[in-house]
């Protein structure tokens, strides 16, 4: 019996799926590679216990086939759903990239789940869902939630779809609300974002807005180890978690200038206009993980420090120095 994971070969799912390995589980999982990529897969890709396959999660019947292939070959109990469109301006620009990647992803997942009897989802949500609050601290019962970008839009209504799935078939579900995730293997992201812009023009760092944005930053080696504490731990049949780290996070200011010392001392950092870096960002959120610190988790790094710890493991993976 096995553990499947969607976006095996994104960011996170990557990730998941070594940590998986390490406890000694038999993990497989599909991606389009649409933002994922093998190399992501590479230190695990030898493993006999890991399974991967190129699928469309989009299409329907592809992802039938193959999961239904890999399901009567070695028994899925639990699905890790992990794909969806990592790119937030993306979405705004053509909201089917969401509706596509995101929300449709999650429908057939739940579909297929039910075809198969897979009685349980662990799902990568968003703190996109809550939309913009403002200085309100985000705790999970804050309402209402109207997201302000097609992302989250399409993680809320996912959250909607497995609720639903819970009530007609399925025996559990786990609702992981990520902060703003950073680390390596990195895909996307404003740290990756400023380190581009700087190999194309080392004298300047142009900035999107004026760089007072402030959020929480987690580390991805503390979001896994905290989804699978949760995993382990929570037993409700909806069990959702604002995952993040224990502190008011950093600003935007804060990020271009660790980023500019590190890659190009001396560079100018030029900021614009307002304190949205585009349409559907949220400026400033806090966010509470006390509900998840009271079931007993603290992440091991505080925003300043998984920005440093970033900053440096993306450098290496983008200049090899």
């Amino acid at each position: 019996m096995s553990v499947f994971i969607t976006g095996v070969a994104g960011f996170i799912g990557s990730n998941l799926a070594g940590a998986m390995l390490k406890r000694g589980g038999r993990v497989a999982g599909f991606d389009n590679l649409c933002r994922g990529s093998r190399a992501n897969l590479e230190q695990i890709a030898s493993d006999g216990n890991f399974c991967f396959e190129v699928v469309d999660l989009a299409d329907l019947e592809a992802y039938r086939a193959a999961l239904g292939e890999l399901h009567r070959r070695d028994p899925v109990t639990e699905i890790w759903h992990m794909a969806a469109n990592s790119d937030i301006p993306a979405g705004v620009a053509d909201p089917f990239v969401d509706y596509r990647d995101t929300f449709m992803t999650t429908f057939n997942t739940l579909v297929l789940m039910r075809e198969l009897d897979i009685p349980t989802i662990a799902f990568a949500s968003s703190s996109a869902i809550y939309g913009d609050h403002g200085d309100r601290l985000l705790t999970e019962d804050v309402g209402p939630l109207l997201p302000i970008s097609n992302y989250g839009a399409m993680k809320l209504s996912s959250e909607a779809a497995i609720s639903a799935a819970v009530e007609s078939h399925l025996r559990s579900a786990f609702l992981f609300r990520f902060p703003n995730v950073i680390g390596i293997p990195a895909t996307h992201g404003v740290i990756q974002d400023f380190m581009k812009k700087l190999r194309a023009t080392p004298e300047n760092l142009d900035v999107l807005g004026d760089g007072t944005q402030q959020k929480g930053y987690l580390h991805v080696d503390d979001l896994v180890e905290a989804m699978l504490y949760i995993r382990d731990k929570a037993d409700e049949r909806i069990n959702y978690f604002n995952i993040g780290a224990n502190d008011a996070g950093v600003t935007v200011r804060f990020i271009a200038e660790t980023v500019v010392a590190r890659i190009a001392p001396g560079a100018t950092i030029r900021y614009g206009q307002g304190n949205k870096g585009w349409v559907g960002d949220v400026p400033k959120f806090s966010y509470s993980i006390d509900k998840l610190t009271r079931l007993g988790w603290r992440p091991s790094m505080g925003s300043e420090q998984a920005i440093r710890k970033a900053v440096q493991q993306i450098a290496l993976q983008e200049f090899g120095a």
